[in-house]
Parts: C-alpha cells; structure tokens; sequence
C-alpha cells in the first residue's frame, strides 16, 4: 500500500553548464505536483568547458557558490540534487527486448519488471553510464504496438527502450565535485531531455518535435515522437563560439564580445545594419578615447556563419538518424543563446522546418525572472524528477556516491516512490 506525505518535500536542481551554474530549490506538494520556487542562486561557470569539467577545484568552488546563494534565499540547507549531464559525448540507442507469455492469464505487473530487466544485459556498458532507461512503446506478438499492456493477453511482450550513455570518467568527474560541495546526486538526466520537458507541449510531443538547446558551450538535441523522447545527443559548439569569433574577428576582450553579441547581435544580416555602427573597446583598452566606431555589418557577418554551421551540424545529426525529412515534424530552439536575434529565422530556413522559440512553460506560477530560455534545464529538472517513470537498471555506478546512502537521497528516492 502507497503512503502519501501531507507536508510539502523539497527538491533542488543543479543545471552545470559551460557558462553558468544555476541552482534551483522548489517545495513540491504530494497531492497535485504544485511547484514552488523557493530558492535561486546563479554563478558563473569555472573549470568547465562545452559541458565537461576541466578544472575540478574551480567547478566545485563554482557549484559551492550557487548552492549556497540559493540556500540563503530559500533559508533552508539541501543535501540531495537532481544534476544535469551534458557535453558531446551523450549518445542514445534503441533497444527491443522480448519474453515468452503464458497465453491463457492477464500479461501483470512481474511481466513487465522482467521485461525491463532483461534489456540492460544486451548492453556492453564497458566504460559507459546509462543516464536514462525510458520505456518506450509495447509490442504485443510482434505486431500491436501499445502504451500500457497490464491486463492484456497475448503470447510475446515486447518493448523498445530508449538508453541513454555517458562516459563513466567524465560522469565521475561530474560526481567528484558534487561530493567534493558535500552533496548527493539523487537523479540525473541529460540538460537537452530537461529543457524539452520544460518548453514541449503534449500535442508536440506526440506529433513530433527536437528541441534544439543552445547553450554556452553545447548545443543538446533532443527529439520526441509519438509521446516519448527517441533520440538524444550533444554538439561541442554554443554561444561561447559566437562569442570567441566577436573577440577574435573585433580584436576585444571576450567580456566585451558578449556584450556586443547580446545588444547588437543578430544570426543574418539586413540592409539597414549596413548604415549603422557599434562601438567597440580595443582589447586590454577600457578608456572611452580608445573606443572605435565598427560597422554593425561587421560584426553580423562574424556572427552569421556560426549560427549557420550551428544548425547544419545539427541538420547532419537529424538526417543520419532519420528524424531531418518528417513531415509533421517542427523544431524548438531554448537555451541562453535562443535569445540571439534573428536565429529561429536561420533555423528555420536552414532546417526547412517549423521553428519556435522555447521558454519554460510547463510548471505555472514561476517567478517572472525565469521565464528565459537559459533556465529550461533547470526548470526543466523538476519535472523530471516529479514525472520519471523510467527504469532504474541494477548495474554498477560509476559515481562514488551510492543512491543508498542514508540521509536526503534515500528520502527523495523513497518520496518518488510512494507519491509518483
């Protein structure tokens, strides 16, 4: 018998990327899945680069920091979280996995667990971390494809699964510094996966739709069909890109660049930005006398070749993967450098698709500062971890952090259990 807390449970997320750490603290309710953000700290992202961690020391200290602004603001201390995993090295594969049935009783629920048990041992998971494990569609007798077969007669069961890997070494980076901060990694799941849950709607998502999540150093994609996600992966290339070429073809400091990207950028150019000028800091001058004027196009004719490659690399990934040429198909761009003007226009022309724009949408009531496109994966994350019906495989983790261990883990895991 399920039991149900009347109180309200905390819950964090902690989105690590290569330009920011965000962290989120949320009181969930049991009884509706209300979300309430309590606590928000944001810091800038040291020792990581397009989504690995390069320097340990300082991605820790980076962690540390947000952890504890978002703490203050929620007065409260948190030992758990829900952690995103990123960088190129994400893959996913499809798996089918089949069992025998006694054709005279009712497929149960012990069917099913010994359905979902059989698959992770047709994986060489050598070197590997299984991030997801998501159910995906039923097979009844190799033929009838259904989203729930409990109570249904047939001879075979089967069922496509959808993995997702990371590296084991990169993975344990990515755990050393969360104990190094004195916390517990309660769930993870990889940023794009997040912020599609945070920007899709459910008609999206059973049509079909990626979502492409430019960040700082990455960019995720993610796409769903018929109700579940069926392809995820991870570009090393994002906003930090863009922003390199502005410092490189400008000759200004990097900090500088940003800025420029951010008031003056845009993914194409236009006639009128041939007939205005920027200004613009020489590198390592700040004085207002050293300041030259730039026209505009210059710095649109930097920007617009990234943006256009950004889109063809993931044009490539979409095609070998038989996702580019779906009809009802249609694309959502979210992540900090979505915001870039002009951009769903690119995207749009370079990927012959539908194009929107993606901000967090799916947890109602969140305080208006994050309603941008760069929190989707931290948004994102909570309803992940209120919603997760995935497996959870017996294989051994590479983290030194054991989902065992006495204190807030064991709690949150045991609260997902009986509430969700």
């Amino acid at each position: 018998m399920n039991h149900s807390f009347s109180r309200q449970t905390t819950l964090a997320t902690l989105d690590i990327g290569s330009s920011k750490v965000c962290c989120l603290i949320a009181h969930v309710s049991p009884k509706d899945k209300k979300i309430e953000i309590v606590g928000y700290g944001y810091n800038a992202a040291k020792g990581i680069k397009n989504g690995v961690i390069t320097d340990i020391n300082q991605a820790t200290l980076s962690v540390c920091n947000a952890v504890e602004d978002a703490e203050q603001k929620a007065k409260e201390r948190i030992n758990s979280l829900i952690v995103n995993v990123s960088g190129d090295k994400t893959h996913s594969q499809i798996k089918t996995s089949n069992i025998q049935l006694h054709k005279n009783r009712p497929i149960s629920e012990l069917d099913i667990e010994k359905l979902k048990s059989q698959s992770p041992s047709k994986l060489k998971l050598s070197e590997t971390e299984i991030i997801h494990c998501v159910p995906m569609n039923y097979i009844l007798d190799g033929k009838d494809t259904i989203k729930d077969p409990l109570g249904f007669y047939a001879e075979t069961l089967g069922l496509d699964m959808l993995y997702g890997f990371y590296p084991q070494l990169l993975y344990k980076n990515l755990a050393t510094i969360i104990e190094n901060a004195h916390l517990e990694i309660a769930l993870k799941t990889f940023s794009g996966y997040a912020s599609a849950l945070a920007c899709l709607v459910e008609d999206e998502k059973d049509l079909g739709a990626t979502v492409v999540d430019i960040g700082g150093g990455t960019t995720s994609i993610t796409t769903f069909k018929n109700g579940f996600p069926v392809y995820f992966s991870t570009l090393p290339v994002g906003g930090n890109n863009i922003t390199n070429d502005i410092a490189w073809g400008l000759t200004t400091s990097f900090a500088h660049a940003e800025d420029l990207k951010i008031r003056h950028g845009c993914a194409f150019l236009i006639s009128q930005d041939e007939l205005k000028s920027i200004d613009v800091y020489p590198v390592g001058e700040e004085d207002d006398n050293s300041i030259r004027q730039v026209p505009k196009s210059d710095l649109i004719n930097i920007i617009a070749p990234r943006v256009e490659e950004i889109f063809e690399m993931v044009s490539k990934k979409l095609d070998e993967h038989g996702l580019k040429d779906v009809s009802n198909h249609r694309v959502v761009l979210t992540g900090g450098t979505s915001s870039l003007s002009g951009i769903r226009d690119v995207a749009a022309l370079i990927l012959n698709k539908q194009v929107r724009l993606g901000i967090p949408r799916n947890i109602p009531n969140i305080p208006t500062y994050l309603y941008d496109p760069k929190y989707s994966t931290a948004l994102g994350m909570l309803l992940f971890a209120i919603n997760c019906k995935e497996y959870r495989p017996l294989t051994p983790s590479a983290s030194p952090i054991s989902l065992g261990n006495i204190g807030g883990v064991k709690k949150i895991l045991s609260w997902f259990k009986q509430n969700f």
